[in-house]
């Protein structure tokens, strides 16, 4: 954020961290499924902003609540990096049948099983550090992170697979960085316009929009992931899992109206699940 800021020729007073600890930081039991939609790693972070100590709110934009905040503003996202998720340890057809993948997303697990039904799945929790280092562990064959987490810690070398946003549809908002400020923050907007990128803000909105209609938090078998075609449309592909862990509806489409189509999405998605019971 700084040196997006510095590089736009921000002129304003010095820039000020303000260190903030989140639940979902200090809860390192609860398996992250059960947080969905508490908007654990956002909360303290936006109370920042609304009581003063601080003037933007910087998150994972996949971190953040679905349903806007009463009193802040969603300015917008920074240029989206590497939106895949990738493995640690070994490649997919690399493990051995029976295998165990670690990770805390349903998501993840959902898509996972869908490719390889024999593996098991235990949870992950704690820092970035943690995960990457729990693939040393001999109990476990493979662990699923963010790509973009690797790249801005300087490990992608330890990365053993990279899925495609075909082959493992990512989260809502993953690779982007969003930024909030106060709603009366005028002049804390204008300086911010500079640095909101405006083809991932238009993507992520869209994926928002699709996440918003299904109900759900940050971390529900869901996936959204959207670009924009050369000719303006917005084009996204979603997943939304039901029912037993490997079983996983998918849908796709393009429109200039990119939360339209977010919403449409979800309603196919709700649609063809049925009354099947999304997996929790």
């Amino acid at each position: 954020m700084q040196e997006a800021l510095a590089a736009v020729g921000w002129s304003g007073s010095p820039i000020e961290l303000v260190p903030v600890s989140t639940s979902g930081d200090k809860d390192l039991s609860t398996p992250i499924s059960q947080m969905s939609g508490r908007g654990v790693f956002v909360t303290e972070v936006q109370a920042a902003v609304l009581d003063g100590r601080a003037d933007l709110a910087v998150h994972s934009a996949k971190d953040m609540r679905s349903e806007p905040t009463s009193g802040l503003t969603l300015a917008g996202c920074l240029a989206r990096g590497d939106a895949r998720d990738a493995l640690v340890g070994l490649a997919l057809d690399e493990i051995p049948r029976g295998g165990v993948v670690a990770t805390g997303s349903q998501r993840r697990q959902c898509q996972i099983a869908s490719k390889r039904p024999d593996l098991r799945f235990v949870g992950l929790r704690g820092n970035m550090a943690r995960r990457i280092g729990a693939a040393d562990d001999p109990d476990i064959d493979a662990v699923v992170v963010a790509a973009v987490a690797l790249e801005r810690l300087g490990e992608s070398h330890r990365t053993a697979q990279h899925f495609s946003v075909d082959e493992l549809v990512p989260q809502v908002g993953q690779g982007a960085v969003a930024v909030e400020h106060r709603a009366d923050g005028a002049d804390i907007a204008a300086a911010v316009g500079a640095i909101i990128d405006a083809v991932t803000t238009r993507c992520v909105r869209a994926e928002r929009a699709f996440l918003r209609t299904l109900g759900g938090g940050c971390d529900l078998p869901t996936g959204a992931h959207a670009t924009v075609d050369a000719d303006g449309c917005i084009a996204m592909s979603a997943v939304l899992a039901a029912g037993d862990r490997g079983s996983v509806a998918r849908a796709s489409g393009r429109d200039l109206d990119g939360e339209g189509l977010g919403v449409a999405l979800a309603v196919e998605l709700l649609a063809r699940v049925g009354s099947a019971d999304p997996v929790s």
